[in-house]
């Protein structure tokens, strides 16, 4: 997601359909949630905006904004509703590639999908008749949070918008859920594949990253991802560290990104592997530019440049479907970058 899209996920994940109701979904005749032994009801859960307290274990799981679906769905369990991506490649239903394939190996062709790209569909969400929604990653409002509240119980983000990591958001939304344990066991497995992924690619171990945007139209200015932006945490799951500047930028934010004039290029001077999304024109572009040009990972071309709009892209902010999906290609796209050091 890139930052003109700031206001979604795209400052939050590159960050939805009319009134679909249970009738156009194939995933709402029967639930398939069962509870681990380990979840008792009911449940409170705290967030952002309070508690949301559950009374019993939900048969009926909606998820809004970014990632939150594939939980559920990597869990085995269809929930009633979903948002549709609002940024990268999609199918005609509005999925991305790995939310669309676990759907088909789940059986649903058609899944009930909302579109909130311009604002949250209450009455789509409404019709899907939830007992719960899901939003432990997403950038809600108290307003938003007050309204769904009167649908079902809202699972929000801890503490911040967009800053929740994916981890985080497994073990959120599959607790509410009742599969605490199921979702502890995802997270290590999850942790397993990255650890086993990344030990083909030595080279990234300790390496400095940053993750920006750059607006081609407009190279005087650019983006930095924070630590606490799931994009750049993720990073760092793949062996790479976040430099010096960057921790340092982030004591002045509570954002998940934050704009940098390029007259104040030097924040970027002890990076070894810039990761931002753009065009293969883009590299170019950077060099060229009076100030840009003289940042050393620049220079050397340790740009490793996401296609804008691509499913990859889409996965730079992860979930627990895309990790698996895409992380060969992150890692040999980075990798290849890492090697100009």
């Amino acid at each position: 997601m890139k930052f003109k899209k700031i206001s979604a996920v795209i400052l939050a994940c590159a960050l939805l359909i009319t009134g679909c109701s249970n009738k156009t979904g194939e995933n709402q005749e029967e639930s398939n949630v069962e509870q681990s032994s380990s979840v008792s009801y009911p449940m409170t859960i705290k967030h952002a905006y309070g508690e949301t307290v559950i009374e019993k274990q939900p048969k009926n799981i909606a998820t809004i904004s970014w990632g939150n679906n594939d939980v559920p769905l990597a869990l085995g369990i269809k929930p009633v509703g979903i948002s549709k991506a609002n940024y990268g490649k999609t199918d005609k239903n509005g999925l991305l590639p790995w939310t669309a394939d676990k759907y088909k190996e789940l059986g649903v062709e058609n899944p009930v999908t909302f579109d909130d790209i311009d604002g949250l569909d209450y009455e789509a969400i409404s019709n899907s008749n939830p007992d719960i929604i899901l939003a432990a990653y997403s950038g809600i409002t108290q307003e938003e949070y007050d309204l769904l509240s009167k649908i079902a119980p809202v699972v929000a983000y801890p503490k911040l918008p967009w800053q929740t990591y994916w981890r985080d958001q497994i073990k959120i939304n599959a607790s509410a859920i009742g599969k605490k344990s199921e979702g502890d066991k995802l997270v290590s497995d999850l942790e397993n594949l990255i650890s086993e992924k990344t030990s083909e690619y030595p080279q990234l171990k300790g390496k400095k990253v940053v993750f920006s945007y750059f607006n081609p139209a407009d190279l005087g200015k650019f983006y930095i991802y924070l630590p606490t932006d799931p994009r750049a945490a993720y990073l760092t799951d793949l062996g790479l560290e976040l430099p010096e500047s960057v921790n340092e930028l982030a004591k002045s934010s509570d954002s998940f990104a934050i704009e940098i004039s390029s007259e104040n290029i030097d924040k970027l001077e002890d990076v070894d592997v810039i990761v931002t999304y753009g065009s293969d024109k883009l590299l170019k572009q950077l060099q060229s530019d009076t100030l840009l040009g003289t940042v050393p990972a620049i220079k050397k071309g340790s740009v490793a440049i996401i296609e804008d709009g691509s499913a990859l892209a889409a996965s730079c902010t992860p979930s627990a479907l895309s990790i698996p999906a895409t992380i060969d290609e992150y890692l040999k796209i980075i990798g290849e970058k890492a090697d100009k050091e």
